[in-house]
């Protein structure tokens, strides 16, 4: 046969062109499909225990070192925060991990004791950092394990927000003084979601308690740490109960249903409610001269009694007729220096106020201050600034008083508020004069309107009341020197003109309430989408009205005011009080303009771990990794549908008010 050259370059080129296309057809099909490589779905599994020893719940242990085996690589994170050990001592365990292990490593062992090492969410695998919640271990040195448990949830007492990390204890020493003057028997920390259980318990009667353990001494010796106390005793106690385990084939198809008995740990439903006591130590924490016309004094604590002010240099008198303004609680104080003092850029002051003490009491004592004001160095003026002349306007404002007013829009249901530069030496209220416009002319209001200054801390700020009028302007004026500043400088003439909204501006929201305990007074606040307080007013007759809100989305919490002050109290531990308790309205409210709303509120209907929305929970626990996507799929619902049901814990625990449990 002949051999043809041309056709077998032909075929060779028909060849390479065949290759060239499979690979850019693979090459296509790769970018086309992006995604998990082909080793296999991603690990969303959290590790799982294999063994340990000594093995769980072992008796008689004598040895110190605990190795504990897990199914793939792990890392213990964040195990001095985390893992805890009970009962707490002051040599804190060694915990470190190697490979598929982790090793916990005591200096000592006490005898007939049972331990527990609680590891929360602190063991996640090596390659995807799944965690394992909710892992503990248990042995004992005696004969003995204490089996026994109580469990629950921590939440803040003002937010219901959970408590995370927060540490739990019980003391089985009964009275108040154990949990200041001896560390926690037993002791757990909370989840992300505020829940805990407290393991290894003897047969007994005890007393519950939560601390923010800052100093790490677990007990109450720090008044700034965050409390919280149960107000009955528990007795850990058991139950049987029957419980349906389902398996499912390789289908997902029910499989069999079969039936057994587990053990149920009493009581499971235990709520504290964490407080700050606001008790802090009394002292001079902050002083400084703002300007040549003031001095500004922090106290750390809110007191009754005002500090006395002398000053030693240059004069050496009282400063009587210093003007103070200062914050409601009187820890935070702003003197205006009388005129004779405002020239003098060292002033040195002797302060004698409260103080705490040594010994924890309060005294008067005398700390000699130094303020300071370093005045500017006047800037060389440049030719061009030489030839500009000072506007008569500026020439005005240097020797008059500046008012100034808050808005030029005003709300019909608020005063008009406005503020002078300095104190007042005087003024002259008949001065002012409120007028509306009427047909393109200013006319005086009808009857008489209330001037008056704002409160008692403020010096400075002053408001005018009237009925306003939906949809009209308003001018408040004022004649010459109408006030005289205490520097001697008199106020311009004023005119201050502002319009009302339109009554279509406006929304209200009234809630008709259920479940309440007539005994209690009580009050609700409207919240804001960052769950501040927009509004608060008092429930009467188991319904509240909010008038004059503006559009949008809001939300609400009421509060039990046990002393009916008005306010949200909080607790102290000393005097056995409990806090003011509050419970969230569990959906969002959106109201449109001109809307007059009105909700259905029963109180309790909710489990009060699931009455705050999510939308405004701070502390969220983190999220499952193998439900991400149900989870992200019905997050706008949940401000709307809620189960109460879905906590595991005891379902009726909505009725368990009394006692504090759900």
């Amino acid at each position: 046969m002949k051999f043809n050259l041309h056709t077998c370059k032909k075929r060779q080129n028909t060849l390479l062109q065949v290759l060239l296309f499979a690979a850019a057809t693979l090459i296509a099909a790769a970018c086309a499909n992006i995604g998990n490589p082909s080793g296999g779905a991603r690990d969303e599994d959290p590790p799982l225990f294999v063994s340990a020893n000594p093995p769980q719940g072992s008796l008689n242990v004598d040895k110190t070192r605990i190795n504990i085996t897990f199914n793939e690589l792990v890392n213990v994170k964040d195990a001095f925060t985390k893992v805890v050990v009970s009962p707490p001592s002051r040599q804190v365990p060694r915990v470190a991990s190697v490979g598929k292990r982790v090793t916990v490593t005591f200096d000592s062992l006490a005898p007939n004791t049972t331990y527990t090492i609680d590891f929360a969410d602190a063991i996640e695998d090596n390659n995807e950092a799944n965690k394992l919640q909710g892992f503990a271990y248990t042995f004992s040195t005696g004969a003995t394990l204490d089996s026994l448990r109580i469990s629950g949830m921590v939440l803040d007492s003002r937010n219901l927000e959970p408590k995370q990390g927060i540490l739990v204890g019980v003391h089985s020493n009964l009275n108040d003084s154990a949990f200041i003057k001896t560390p926690l028997l037993r002791v757990a920390k909370t989840d992300d979601k505020g829940q805990f259980t407290i393991r290894g318990l003897k047969e007994g009667t005890y007393r519950v308690f939560a601390l923010e353990d800052k100093d790490n001494d677990y007990k109450y010796e720090n008044p700034e740490e965050d409390i919280a106390f149960y107000e009955v005793t528990v007795t850990p106690t058991t139950e049987s109960v029957e419980v349906t385990d389902t398996t499912f084939n390789n289908l997902g198809e029910v499989d069999t249903v079969t039936n057994r008995l587990r053990t149920r740990f009493l009581p499971n439903d235990i709520l504290l409610r964490t407080f700050n006591s606001q008790i802090r130590p009394q002292y001079l924490s902050k002083y400084e001269r703002i300007d040549t016309t003031r001095v500004f004094m922090k106290l750390n604590t809110r007191t009754k009694v005002l500090p006395k002010l002398k000053v030693i240099n240059p004069e050496g008198e009282n400063i009587d007729d210093a003007v103070i303004e200062r914050s409601i609680t009187n820890d935070s104080l702003v003197y205006w220096l009388p005129e004779r003092l405002v020239h003098t850029d060292s002033l040195r002051i002797a302060a004698t106020y409260l103080r705490t003490d040594s010994t924890g009491n309060m005294s008067e004592t005398t700390d000699s201050l130094r303020f300071y004001y370093n005045r500017p160095k006047p800037k060389k003026a440049k030719k061009k600034d030489k030839e500009k002349k000072i506007s008569v306007e500026d020439s005005i404002k240097a020797i008059t008083l500046d008012v100034a007013f808050k808005s030029s829009q005003q709300e019909v249901n608020l005063p008009v508020e406005f503020e002078f530069a300095t104190p007042l030496s005087r003024l002259d209220t008949t001065a002012f004069r409120l007028e509306i416009l009427v047909d393109s002319i200013w006319k005086p209001v009808k009857g008489d309107f209330i001037f008056s200054q704002r409160d008692s801390v403020s010096p400075r700020n002053f408001k005018v009341e009237y009925p306003w009028a939906y949809d009209t302007k308003y001018r408040l004026v004022a004649d010459s020197l109408a006030a005289i500043g205490i520097y001697g400088k008199p106020t311009r003439p004023i005119s201050h003109e502002f319009t009302t909204k339109k009554e279509e501006d406006y929304c209200s929201l009234t809630f008709n309430l259920s479940g309440l305990d007539p005994d209690i007074p009580t009050f609700v606040e409207v919240l804001s989408g960052s769950d501040a307080v927009v509004r608060s007013e008092p429930v009467k007759n188991n319904m509240v009205t909010f008038r004059y809100l503006s559009p949008g989305k809001y939300y609400a919490r009421i509060i039990e005011d046990f002393n009916g002050n008005g306010e949200y109290d909080t607790g102290n531990y000393d005097r056995q009080l409990q806090p003011d308790l509050a419970y969230y309205y569990p959906k969002v409210i959106n109201i449109k303009k001109n809307w007059d709303k009105d909700e259905q509120w029963d109180v309790f209907a909710v489990a009060i771990d699931q009455m705050k929305p999510n939308a405004i929970k701070k502390n969220k626990p983190a999220q499952d990794k193998r439900k991400r996507d149900e989870n992200n799929e019905y997050e706008e619902e949940e401000e709307e549908v809620f189960d109460p049901t879905a906590n595991p814990f005891d379902p009726n625990r909505n009725t368990r008010r009394k006692t504090g449990a759900y």
